[in-house]
């Protein structure tokens, strides 16, 4: 799926998830709900992340500049963080909203609760299905997120729904605070994961899935290749991996090892989906404190 055609699928699901945003809010002030409006404040998360995804998609492709070599695909990740620490913010104001509604329950229109939850559910599954069905939630890290929080608020709607016909056929009003509760241990526990891969991108990270010792054994492999070290393995951004390696190879014209180069290079990117390498090769050992830089690739 193109770039073009992935944005204009994003803008109908971000619009979808905004409209229910929206009438949330205004159903939990109408509707004195702290859970209707904490749903909401997780929707707002699922509208964030979706807008980040559709972000990283425009700005990606934009070409590389001389003082910004790789882009501005790095945008992706500050955002995700930015994303992470706001669904915090957020999670502690549900948090201390609910510890007084806990300890003074107010009364609550549950009927007007369950028909915004309703609504809520229903759009929640749409962009779940249409998410899924186009495999756009796992393009990266911002879109993964989107699609485990639009999950996560698809079981906040239903706990929603449930505890508001407990609380119309019982009165016991505290089923709000509890709700409001739970569903902020849900924003952080999507925060925790947003900020630990944005961290670990940051902070220049071997990507997940991909093991170092695994990639100096396949290169290894490769016959005119004797030894691999000074290998670093990282990520652009969540799906664009890049790799800086020595590789020690027989003495030999640098026009000889261009082959050489091209089989590392199409082994990095079907096997392990790095697409950005530099290799420098060297035709003997290095020794400490010695550069040996015989053939630079």
């Amino acid at each position: 799926m193109d770039s073009h055609s992935t944005r204009k699928r994003l803008t109908l699901a971000i619009g979808l998830t905004f409209v229910v945003l929206v009438a949330e809010a205004v159903g939990g002030i109408l509707a004195n709900s702290l859970a209707l409006l904490s749903d909401a404040g997780h929707m707002f998360g699922d509208v964030f992340a979706l807008c980040l995804s559709w972000f990283a998609l425009k700005i990606a492709c934009r070409p590389s500049t001389h003082t910004k070599t790789y882009g501005l695909h790095r945008m992706e990740i500050f955002a995700a963080f930015f994303n992470g620490v706001l669904l915090v913010v957020m999670a502690g104001w549900i948090f201390y909203e609910a510890i007084e509604r806990f300890q003074n329950p107010s009364v609550v229109d549950s009927q007007t609760v369950i028909i915004i939850a309703a609504i809520g559910l229903i759009t929640n599954l749409a962009v779940l299905f249409f998410l899924k069905e186009h495999g756009l939630h796992s393009h990266d890290l911002n879109m993964k997120g989107a699609f485990f929080h639009v999950l996560g608020d698809t079981l906040a709607s239903v706990g929603v729904i449930i505890g508001a016909v407990v609380m119309m056929a019982t009165g016991w009003y505290v089923v709000d605070a509890i709700l409001s509760a739970l569903i902020a241990v849900l924003l952080i526990w999507g925060a925790r994961s947003i900020l630990a891969d944005s961290v670990h991108i940051l902070l220049e990270g071997v990507p997940k899935g991909i093991s170092v010792v695994e990639v100096e054994k396949e290169l290894t492999a490769i016959p005119a290749i004797r030894e691999i070290h000074e290998l670093h393995i990282w990520s652009i951004c969540s799906n664009i991996y890049a790799l800086s390696a020595h590789a020690l190879v027989n003495d030999q014209k640098v026009n000889q090892v261009e082959s050489v180069l091209g089989e590392i290079q199409e082994l990095l990117k079907t096997k392990f989906n790095i697409t950005h390498s530099t290799v420098q090769f060297e035709s003997r050992p290095c020794r400490d404190g010695e550069v040996l830089c015989e053939m630079n690739h």
